[in-house]
């Protein structure tokens, strides 16, 4: 497993302490759980923003999030997005819906 570093600011640290206690976790797999959540959240936030914009379909977004279409359509439905939906764009989900 590769090993990273990175300096963080006081705050940050004491933070880290915290939710690893209440967590019953160690620094490490608390930090990995931070880490993993927190590039979720930013690969589905990435995919709004280009989903809104129309720069990218359903299909996708669903792809750039790292998830299935249906749960994209759920992301999508629970924050209230806009279908972006271009006739030509049917064929392409259809096909990743059924073979992703």
């Amino acid at each position: 497993m590769p090993t990273l570093s990175a300096e963080v600011r006081e705050e940050t640290a004491a933070d880290l302490e915290a939710v690893a206690e209440l967590l019953g976790d160690d620094r490490e797999t608390t930090i990995e759980k931070a880490l993993q959540e927190g590039l979720e959240t930013l690969r589905v936030r990435v995919a709004v923003e280009r989903y809104q914009t129309g720069e990218v379909s359903i299909g996708e977004a669903a792809d750039i999030a790292d998830c299935t279409v249906a749960d994209w359509l759920e992301i999508a439905h629970e924050k209230n997005l806009t279908a972006q939906y271009a006739p030509e764009q049917l064929a392409d989900d259809a096909a990743t819906a059924i073979d992703p």
